[in-house]
């Protein structure tokens, strides 16, 4: 048996990030072997990481990145806002971002892409930094957004540092208008849609199912009304445009200017530019959104870790 001195002990932990006791565990189990070492504890990680798989995940950041006339945005999920505010956690999330861009949003390839930095590819990365960090983290989401001619503008909510916060969104607007003019309208559109939280970009794009859904509400409140079916079917059609005004980006009041619409707003910034402009697409990513987050009882936690009941 080899003996196991405080040098490998401690030389194994800067290497792997682990605890001393596990590296000292590790190093005992492989009788020393450094190499042997570091892969026994990357199978206690990973076995670490999957007991923590279960765990709810619905804190963490989003994080947009554009370049040239293309943009992705990324959703990485953590436990604990704690574990958001971390530094290696942060370097993860743009560098996703920044991975995104590479394989058009796909997330499957996003997760086997090989950080041309860690020469790991981004799964392992996070799953090592489970093991790490201690807590359950998700590369939720990716998207990617592009154009030909024109620009993708980007917006950061609640931001933690540039491109990285609570809610990205990205616009892409082509046409032959100046660039730079293009993407501060870009960036003013984007401020808009965190704000309201648009499900389309036109009328037309409104899925069938949601519409229909606004319909039979609609429809059964306003006969619940005790009026004529002719009018009823007035009613309901006043209700869907008034519903296509608060969900459909185009039909919305545009924020900065609420006398005017969005599509308004960009037909005008085409006439007084002498240009073609159009709203080509946008994506939108809110931290958390459709996940449940767990309600915490520190009270009752710390009783019962101590013993007690609270």
């Amino acid at each position: 048996m080899a003996e196991i001195t405080a040098s490998m002990v401690k030389t194994l932990r800067e290497t792997s990030g682990a605890g001393m006791l596990d590296c000292k565990k590790a190093l005992v189990e492989t009788n020393g072997n450094m190499d042997e070492a570091v892969d026994w504890l990357r199978k206690k990680g990973l076995a670490s990481a999957a007991k923590k798989a279960g765990r709810i995940a619905a804190e963490g950041l989003v994080s947009v990145y554009v370049e040239g006339n293309a943009g992705a945005v990324v959703e990485v999920n953590s436990e604990t806002d704690f574990v958001a505010k971390n530094d290696i956690f942060q370097d993860y999330v743009e560098n996703s971002a920044k991975a995104a861009l590479a394989v058009k949003g796909d997330l499957d390839a996003l997760k086997t892409f090989v950080c041309p930095v860690a020469q790991k590819d981004m799964g392992t990365i996070l799953t090592d930094m489970i093991a790490k960090i201690g807590e359950n983290m998700n590369l939720r989401r990716s998207a990617y957004i592009a154009v030909e001619n024109g620009v993708v503008s980007s917006y950061i909510h609640n931001a933690a540092k540039p491109n990285l916060g609570k809610i990205g969104v990205l616009v892409a607007l082509e046409g032959n208008a100046d660039n730079e003019k293009m993407q501060e309208l870009g960036k003013h559109i984007a401020m808009h849609i965190a704000a309201t939280n648009p499900i389309s970009l036109n009328i037309a794009e409104v899925p069938e199912d949601a519409v229909n859904r606004e319909k039979a509400i609609f429809s059964e409140q306003a006969l619940a009304s005790g009026k004529p079916a002719n009018i009823v079917e007035k009613m309901v059609e006043g209700r869907i445009r008034k519903y296509y005004e608060e969900v459909v980006l185009e039909e919305q009041n545009f924020i900065m200017d609420p006398d005017k619409k969005v599509k308004d707003v960009v037909a005008n910034f085409a006439k007084e530019n002498n240009a073609e402009v159009k709203l080509a697409g946008f994506i939108c990513f809110k931290l958390g959104e459709g996940l449940q987050k767990k309600e915490e009882d520190f009270a009752s936690e710390v009783a019962a870790q101590l013993g007690k009941s609270a």
